[in-house]
């Protein structure tokens, strides 16, 4: 049987990094659990997050992935490397392939992030870019109301914008000239977002570097999937299954389409 790459997210921000995984991974198996029963997690306490990413990580398990990836900023934050610890498999976050990313792309070296509270609160951001570059100036804005918003499937209308041109005043600075969407469930709004940046702002997401460590690592282990793999993937939420299902068939798009799902509502702790 294919073993998969497990993803784990609060809800269906991970989805985002799904995509681009299986956009240059088109081989490998997919194992989603979304959290829609407990989204979001950026207000709540950092050992309430630990707790619930262990809850899912041991769900996870008995499907004996070949890797987890932690496509949940804050869960990355606070969590990252209490799984590390817990679980002999390679574990991947999100933040510091974002970070990298940013780096990459700025050429002022004033880099935005917006995220949840409990990411902006970590200063995982900060920190991840510092190490790479100290000189960078930091700008961080934590976006609530973002969240809520993407799981109700609500990208578009005069009520996001409204949101997200509220969220961003005090973020928009002259120099800054890449945003790092510091929670993957921001692309789903990154139409809006970009509109109320403006075009000098490039926007940093951190599925397309998060996929290439993917990758990276598969490879460098030696369990990339044969060229004949037919991968089955498994998409779990632990909430209202129709909402979740409907939102990641319209944004995986293709690429479910042309391979087998299987849709399943897991029971997880309280």
């Amino acid at each position: 049987m294919q073993q998969a790459i497990a993803v784990l997210d609060s809800g269906v921000g991970g989805l985002t990094v799904v995509k681009e995984v299986m956009r240059q991974l088109p081989r490998e198996k997919i194992l989603y659990l979304g959290d829609t029963a407990r989204t979001p997690y950026g207000p709540r306490p950092a050992e309430e997050v630990v707790r619930f990413t262990r809850e899912i990580v041991d769900y996870l398990q008995q499907y004996h992935p070949k890797m987890i990836v932690i496509a949940c900023n804050t869960a990355t934050a606070v969590a990252l490397q209490d799984i590390r610890s817990r679980v002999d498999i390679p574990v991947v976050g999100v933040i510091n392939p974002g970070a990298r990313a940013a780096i990459g792309r700025t050429k002022t070296g004033v880099i935005g992030v917006i995220g949840t509270e409990g990411t902006i609160k970590s200063g995982a951001y900060e920190t991840a870019l510092r190490m790479l570059s100290p000189r960078l100036e930091v700008v961080s804005r934590a976006c609530p109301d973002f969240v809520p918003l993407v799981e109700d499937g609500n990208f578009r209308s005069a009520e996001t914008h409204r949101v997200v041109t509220e969220s961003l005043a005090s973020i928009k600075q002259g120099a800054m000239d890449c945003l790092i969407l510091g929670c993957t469930h921001y692309p789903f709004l990154s139409e809006t977002i970009s509109e109320v940046m403006g075009p000098e702002v490039s926007l940093i997401s951190s599925a397309e570097e998060t996929a290439r460590e993917i990758s990276t690592i598969l490879h460098e282990n030696n369990v990339l999937a044969g060229r004949d793999e037919v991968p089955v993937h498994q998409f779990f939420c632990s909430g209202e299954p129709r909402k979740f299902q409907e939102i990641a068939s319209a944004w995986l798009g293709e690429q479910i389409r042309l391979t087998p799902v299987v849709w399943r509502v897991p029971q997880l702790g309280g």
